[in-house]
Formats: structure tokens, C-alpha cells, sequence
């Protein structure tokens, strides 16, 4: 097996997979589609195996080379966004927090002024997305994850309770508020399955009754917004519905809770935990977390 001995056959391919053209990556990199191709067969030569099959008028990959091309191109892209940080000399000023949807819009982005108050020398790099991101990759310093949760696991934040709630626009007049006995009156919003609700129903000795379980979505934010409009009684993790309570758009049914192994995990670019950034905004996320973590227990015991 020969070593690569050079990185400039390797972006010569990465360049030419992605247009799928020697001469259109030729046009991109300043050469000669003749000294691209001559590049690419250099690096098979060397990875002992075919990159692309060459067809009188185009090129394709090959499965080898598909493979290849997806691991250089998130090489490339780390190693870019890395030299980039360098140039610009922001490696310390920029924090770059992934997380979920529904925790950025309805927890973190509500927030967030408040770390930035704190630390208002850092930018902030906000990127909401239900799918895992690589926390090796240096597009990523931390990554806010919900998920399943176990206790002792050092980076857990908060175990999540699910809260039965509903817009005050749902009382009749001269009704202080609702219970219980009040939920077969009401429609009962839940996230895709109403298996949470029947649990919770179960724990407080309440699933006698009919209920009508006809409104499912697809994300936690958005059923909780489905609440504050005013369509139902909605099961909630209490992190998502947290600001809502506490403005009064939404208040919340007094109940003993089901069990529930989900949660919220704060996970660091192991590259990049020790740096000042990250163990800010560590710390910051433990105190707002320890805090909803109160107001939870005050409105249970209420």
C-alpha cells in the first residue's frame, strides 16, 4: 500500500467528483482538465483502486470512489472553516451551538440575551437542526442534544417532564381554571402518539373516559404553539412550554407526572472543551437549566 504523499491529488478529485467534470474542475482550480486527470490517476495509482469510470463524454464515480469523495469533502470543509477561524483570528470569539428546532426556538433563542449580556465579546452561531451533527467537525463547539437520559451521566442538563397545558382562552366564562375531570371536554394535542397522554392519564387514575386524541404533530415546538392558539389541552415536555408558563399564555394542569427518560445533554467538540468559550457557556446553560429546574418543582408542588 503506497502513502499519500500529496494533498493536491486529493483536491484535485474532491473538485472533480463535485462537478462530476475534469474540465469544469479543471476551470475552478485554474488548470488543464488534462493535468486534473493526470492528478486523479496519480491518486488511484496510489489507493490502488478505480475513482472514476471515464465514459467518452462524462465521468461518473465509482462506489470506492462515492465513498472517498464524501470523506475528503468533509475534510476539506473542516479544514477550510478551520483556516478561515485562523485568518479572522476568531477561534475564541465565535461559539457555535447546534441544537434542535423546537429547544432554539422556544428555549435557547429566548434566552440567549442573557448569555450574550454576560460575554458580549463573543458572536454567537445559532444552527437549529433535528439531525446529529459530527462534534469532531470544526463547524461545531457544542451541541445542546435531547434525547434519552440516564442519571449520573455528567453531561445530562435536565431530565424533561411532560406537563398537560392549555391557553386560558379554553376557560368558559367564570371558569378559574381546568383539571383532570376537564380533559374529556377537550381536545388533547399530543406529538405524534397519544401513548404519552394515555400514561399520564394512567398515573392519575383517569383513563376511564373518552378522549379525543385527534390532533398529533410532528415537533414539540410546534405543539406547543398549537396550544397557545387556543386547539387544545397539549402533553409537553416543560423546557419547551417553560416561557409560555411563565408569561401566562399557557398555564399549566396540576397532575402527577408519568415517568419520562428524555432529556437535554450539553456535548462539547472534543477539540475544543477546554477553551474559555465552552466552559462559559457550560456553566451558563447548568444555572438556567438549575433554575427551570426550580420553577418546575414549584409549579408541582403548587
Amino acid at each position: 500500500m503506497k502513502p499519500l504523499r500529496s494533498l493536491s491529488g486529493l483536491i484535485d478529485f474532491e473538485c472533480a467528483a463535485r462537478w462530476g467534470s475534469f474540465k469544469l474542475a479543471a476551470r475552478e482550480l485554474h488548470k488543464t482538465p488534462a493535468a486534473v486527470s493526470l492528478q486523479v490517476k496519480q491518486l488511484e495509482e496510489t489507493v490502488g483502486f478505480a475513482l472514476f469510470v471515464r465514459h467518452p463524454r462524462h465521468i461518473s464515480l465509482t462506489e470506492k470512489g462515492e465513498e472517498l469523495a464524501i470523506a475528503i469533502g468533509r475534510m476539506l470543509a473542516d479544514l477550510r472553516a478551520k483556516v478561515g477561524a485562523l485568518q479572522r483570528g476568531d477561534e475564541e470569539s465565535v461559539l457555535r451551538i447546534s441544537t434542535t428546532h423546537s429547544f432554539a426556538i422556544k428555549w435557547l433563542v429566548p434566552r440567549m440575551h442573557r448569555f450574550t449580556k454576560l460575554y458580549p465579546e463573543l458572536d454567537i452561531r445559532i444552527d437549529s437542526n433535528d439531525a446529529p451533527v459530527d462534534l469532531e467537525a470544526d463547524t461545531t463547539d457544542v451541541a445542546i442534544r435531547y434525547g434519552p437520559v440516564r442519571d449520573g451521566d455528567p453531561a445530562l442538563l435536565f431530565r424533561e417532564r411532560l406537563v398537560p397545558v392549555y391557553s386560558p382562552e379554553l376557560l368558559a366564562p367564570g371558569q378559574p381554571d381546568l383539571g383532570l375531570a376537564d380533559l374529556a371536554q377537550q381536545p388533547l394535542l399530543c406529538e405524534k402518539s397519544p401513548e404519552s397522554w394515555l400514561q399520564l392519564l394512567n398515573e392519575n387514575r383517569a383513563l376511564k373516559g373518552r378522549y379525543d386524541f385527534s390532533r398529533g404533530y410532528s415537533h414539540w415546538g410546534v405543539l406547543v404553539q398549537a396550544a397557545v392558539a387556543g386547539q387544545g389541552v397539549a402533553l409537553v415536555p416543560y423546557g419547551i412550554a417553560c416561557q409560555d408558563i411563565a408569561s401566562g399564555a399557557l398555564r399549566q394542569i396540576p397532575c402527577r407526572s408519568a415517568r419520562f427518560d428524555m432529556g437535554y445533554r450539553f456535548l462539547a467538540n472534543p477539540h475544543k472543551e477546554n477553551m474559555s468559550k465552552v466552559q462559559r457557556f457550560r456553566a451558563w446553560m447548568v444555572e438556567e437549566m438549575d433554575a427551570m429546574r426550580r420553577a418546575l418543582d414549584g409549579e408541582s408542588s403548587g
